[in-house]
C-alpha cells in the first residue's frame, strides 16, 4: 500500500523536512489505498461489525421497548399507549444526541491520534468497553431517568467504536473493491440486527442477557480486529487546531464539497424515514395491528429475518453490480424512493401477514441502499488524512434522524390524536416525502456515475 502504516520511527513517510512544517490546510499524509485490502482485515471487519451489531441493534430495537415495559410493570413509567410512545422518544432522542457527538468528535480525535498503536485501534476497543458498562446501567436501572442515562453512555461509547471502525475502509480499501466490501459490512451489520432480536427475543425475560452479554462478546470481537488491522501511524504531531477548525470538526463545506454535502443529505432523509417508523415499532405493532404483547418480541425478530433475508440478497448483487458497471448513483436513488413507497403503504397494512410482506419490501429497497451508498459517500470523502472527521460528519446524518425522528414523531402522533398509537397516517406520510427527497438529492453529484 501507499500509505503510511506501521511504526513512525524514522522517515516512513517519504516526507521531507519542509513538509514536516505544514500547516493544517496544507498536509496530506495519507493516500487512498491502491492495493487490494488484507483477506484478515476484511474477514475481521465483517465479523467484528456483525458480533457489535448484535450487541448494541438488539437493545436498539427490542430492548429500550422491553425496559419501558419493565418500568411500567414497576411504576416507573405511565402504563399506557401516550407513556410508552414518550418513554420511547426520550430514550431514542437522548441516545441519538450522545451518539451524535461521539461520533464527530471521535472520528476527528482518532485521525489526528499519534499514538504508536495506530490512529484508530484504541477508540474502537475502549468505546465497545463504555457501551458495555451503560448497558449494565440500563439494564439494572429501576427508572426511566437512570435507563435514559445508561443509553446516553451505551450510544457515547458505540460511537467511539464506530467513527474509526468505519474510517478504516477509507484507510485500507481501494476505490475499486468498495461496493463489494461495503456491501459485505452492510450485511454484516443487517445480520447483526437479526441475532441482536432473537437474542432480545428469547431472552427477554431477563434483561441483563439482553443488554450486556453480547456487548461483552463484542468487546472480544474488537480486541482481535485491532490486532489484525494493519493501523497507520501518524508520522508526525499534528498542528494544533485552531477554533474555526474545531468548529470544522461538525461541518464539511456544502460550498466547497457539493457532492458531499448531497449525499449527507440523502443519507440522513432515509434514516430519518426508517427511524420514523423504528421508533414508533411497538406502539404501531400494539395498537394498530393489535398484536399481543407478549407475542412483540418474536414478532419483531420474525420480521427482522424477513427484512434482513431480501436485504442480504439485494445488498450483495447491488454492490458486486456497481463495482462492475463502475455507477452508484442510479442503485442510491432508486433505492431511496422503493423505500419511501414502503413506508407509505405502512399506513394500509391491517394484518399481520400483510406486514411480512411489507417488510420483504423494505428489505429489498433497503439492501439496494445498503450495497452501493457507503462506497459512493467514500468514493466523494473530501480529504484522506481527514476521513474519520468526514466520516464523522456523515454519521450526524446517521445519529441526528434518530434524535429528531422520535422528537418530531412523537409531537406529530400528539397533534393528530395518535398519541396512543392508534393513528400514524400523518406521520407514515411525512416520513415518505422525507425518503422520496432523499432520492431526489442525489441526482446533482458529480464526482461519481
Amino acid at each position: 500500500m501507499s500509505s503510511v502504516s506501521g511504526s513512525a520511527a524514522g522517515n516512513p513517510s517519504g516526507m521531507t523536512a519542509a513538509s514536516r512544517t505544514l500547516g493544517a490546510h496544507e498536509h496530506h499524509w495519507f493516500t487512498e489505498p491502491t492495493e487490494p485490502a488484507k483477506k484478515s482485515f476484511v474477514f475481521w471487519l465483517i465479523l467484528a461489525q456483525f458480533i457489535f451489531f448484535v450487541a448494541l441493534l438488539g437493545p436498539a430495537i427490542v430492548g429500550i421497548g422491553l425496559k419501558i415495559l419493565d418500568l411500567q410493570h414497576i411504576g416507573a413509567v405511565e402504563n399506557t399507549g401516550a407513556g410508552l410512545n414518550s418513554a420511547q422518544a426520550i430514550l431514542g432522542g437522548v441516545g441519538a444526541l450522545f451518539a451524535t457527538l461521539a461520533n464527530v468528535v471521535f472520528g476527528r480525535v482518532s485521525d489526528r491520534t499519534t499514538s504508536r498503536w495506530g490512529r484508530r485501534r484504541i477508540w474502537i476497543v475502549l468505546g465497545t468497553i463504555i457501551m458495555t458498562i451503560g448497558f449494565v446501567v440500563m439494564a439494572t436501572g429501576t427508572s426511566l431517568l437512570i435507563a435514559t442515562v445508561g443509553w446516553a453512555i451505551a450510544q457515547l461509547g458505540a460511537n467511539m467504536t464506530l467513527a474509526p471502525f468505519v474510517a478504516t475502509l477509507a484507510d485500507q480499501v481501494p476505490k475499486f473493491q468498495r461496493g463489494k466490501i461495503t456491501a459485505a459490512l452492510g450485511i454484516a451489520q443487517n445480520a447483526g440486527i437479526v441475532g441482536g432480536v432473537y437474542v432480545a427475543g428469547w431472552f427477554s425475560f431477563n434483561l441483563f442477557i439482553v443488554f450486556v452479554i453480547p456487548s461483552i462478546l463484542a468487546i472480544g470481537a474488537m480486541i482481535v480486529f485491532a490486532f489484525v488491522l494493519p493501523d497507520k501511524v501518524l508520522p508526525v504531531k499534528p498542528p494544533r487546531m485552531t477554533f474555526g477548525e474545531i468548529i470544522q470538526t461538525i461541518w464539511v463545506s456544502p460550498v466547497k464539497e457539493p457532492d458531499f454535502a448531497l449525499a449527507w443529505w440523502s443519507r440522513f432523509l432515509i434514516t430519518f424515514a426508517s427511524f420514523g417508523f423504528t421508533a414508533f415499532r411497538f406502539g404501531y405493532l400494539i395498537n394498530h395491528l393489535k398484536v399481543p404483547e407478549k407475542e412483540i418480541g418474536l414478532l419483531i425478530a420474525n420480521t427482522t429475518l424477513v427484512y434482513t433475508g431480501a436485504l442480504i440478497v439485494t445488498a450483495w448483487l447491488a454492490g458486486m453490480l456497481s463495482d462492475r458497471i463502475g455507477k452508484r448513483k442510479v442503485f442510491v436513488w432508486v433505492a431511496t424512493a422503493l423505500f419511501a413507497v414502503g413506508t407509505f403503504a405502512l399506513i394500509f397494512v391491517q394484518d399481520v401477514p400483510s406486514y411480512y410482506i411489507l417488510e420483504l419490501f423494505l428489505g429489498a429497497a433497503y439492501g439496494i441502499y445498503v450495497g452501493v451508498d457507503l462506497a459512493l459517500v467514500i468514493d466523494v470523502l473530501p480529504n484522506p488524512d481527514d476521513s474519520g472527521k468526514d466520516l464523522g460528519v456523515l454519521n450526524i446524518a446517521n445519529a441526528l434522524p434518530q434524535t429528531l425522528a422520535p422528537t418530531i414523531g412523537g409531537f406529530v402522533l400528539l397533534a393528530t390524536g395518535g398519541a396512543n398509537g392508534s393513528n400514524y397516517a400523518a406521520w407514515f406520510t411525512v416520513c415518505a416525502i422525507a425518503g422520496l427527497i432523499g432520492a431526489l438529492v442525489i441526482f446533482p453529484i458529480k464526482k461519481v456515475r
